[in-house]
């Protein structure tokens, strides 16, 4: 007699990002040169590389706000200037990339995370309501909902990046040094978080970081490919030992308390 889990085997391979002979260079000086790499669902990917190996302008094209000079990129099996369905990503871009004038209070910008490229605006509901409050929660940024998002200084403008990066259950997480001007505290709970996730939830991370022994620690001491200058590092995860609750707020509230108990672990 067969049992749930082989009547039912756990398939996670499919192509999350593909990057095809991607190249770019600004006024003619090559920055990325002919990257070939594939991200599969459930791989938590980190990038290491010096300054100006181009880690960030490869995620800004990842997210279609930068066009290769030459080669292809795919989300999600679509070529990303097709790619429409936005609301399955989580993007968290580099502090200093903020407009600190941008004239919006710290929950409409965690809000606006609910929000897809074509629907700037929408009705917010009473469930969008509360996983905007558990996100601010869980951030420990909920005392600052009102202010100005450039009122906050850069941790916790980071605070609120995350939590709006979080809010939306992305299928794909994209993060561009996620823990910059964060103290110590809450970068060990964000790390603790993210592993939860990776391991638990159906979640694709690709993230960008200096910190290379969290990075090893966790993915391995050895990168899986090297392009350039910069260093693939990957792990799989497919824990059939999924979270019985799906919303990732719930990973959120777990934040808070472990963070208030003093028992976060990595």
């Amino acid at each position: 007699m067969q049992t749930k889990q082989q009547q039912q085997p756990f398939v996670c391979h499919q192509p999350i990002i593909e990057l095809n002979d991607v190249s770019f260079a600004y006024e003619h000086k090559p920055v990325i040169d002919d990257v070939c790499f594939s991200i599969q669902e459930r791989d938590f990917v980190g990038l290491i590389g010096s300054n100006g190996a181009g880690k960030t302008t490869l995620l800004r094209m990842i997210v279609g706000l930068m066009k290769p000079t030459s080669g292809s990129i795919k989300l999600f099996g679509e070529p990303v200037g097709q790619f429409r369905d936005w609301n399955r990503i989580g993007y968290v871009p580099q502090k200093n990339s903020f407009n600190p004038l941008f004239p919006a209070t710290v929950r409409e910008v965690v809000l606006s995370g609910l929000y897809s490229r074509n629907k700037l605006f929408k009705r917010v509901s009473k469930a969008d309501g509360m996983k905007c409050d558990e996100a601010l929660h869980a951030m420990k940024i909920e005392d600052l909902a009102g202010k100005r998002i450039g009122q906050l200084s850069g941790g916790q403008q980071q605070r609120a990046f995350l939590a709006r990066a979080l809010i939306n259950n992305p299928a794909l997480l994209i993060l561009d040094e996620p823990t910059v001007g964060i103290d110590s505290e809450t970068q060990e709970g964000f790390f603790h978080l993210i592993k939860h996730m990776h391991q638990h939830h159906n979640i694709t991370f690709l993230m960008v970081s200096h910190d290379m022994e969290m990075i090893r620690s966790y993915l391995g001491q050895q990168p899986k490919q090297q392009c350039g200058k910069i260093k693939f590092y990957v792990k799989h995860s497919h824990d059939l030992e999924d979270c019985v609750e799906t919303d990732l707020t719930h990973s959120l509230r777990e934040l808070r308390h472990s963070m208030e108990r003093g028992k976060v672990g990595v």
